[in-house]
């Protein structure tokens, strides 16, 4: 179960593959990777950077992961996200589940998504033709992760 903060980028097939590993149990990786988009809020998007709080992030994450590993039967989990200046088209953040079966690693997925979006403390400014704003959280957001709710 990793977690990783970081500038630097990461490749995707690279991470998965040792996520995998050459466990027998693995019978399904999904994954879902976040990027920067060119425009949000009707604004053109020229760059974004991202802020974190080092240590209660970690812990954060960490807490998602290990609720995911109490609702579902999962071998493995990575979370990689990325701080620092991005642009368009630019990876942001990596969730990855390798599991057994294909439902359950779909749901712990979405599930460490859903919940990374509202309960981890990172901070999104963008930079428009208009200067730059900070990113406000998404009501979609917050109801994504409500259904996750017991």
């Amino acid at each position: 179960m990793a977690i990783r903060i970081q500038e630097a980028d990461f490749d995707l097939s690279v991470e998965l593959a040792a996520l995998r590993g050459n466990n027998p149990a693995v019978g399904a990786l999904v994954s879902f990777v976040g990027l920067v988009r060119d425009q949000n809020d009707g604004s053109r998007v020229s760059e974004m950077s991202l802020e974190h709080y080092p240590g209660m992030t970690e812990r954060t994450l960490q807490a998602i992961i290990d609720e995911a590993c109490r609702r579902w039967s999962i071998v493995d989990t990575l979370v990689i996200h990325r701080v620092g200046r991005l642009l368009p088209t630019d990876q942001i953040v990596l969730v990855a589940v390798a599991g057994t079966h294909r439902d359950e690693s779909f749901a712990a997925c979405q599930f460490i998504v859903d919940y990374l979006k509202t309960r981890a403390p990172f901070w999104k400014r963008e930079v428009t033709p208009a200067g730059a704003r900070w990113v406000d959280a998404r009501t979609g957001d917050d109801l994504a992760a409500a259904r996750w709710q017991d």
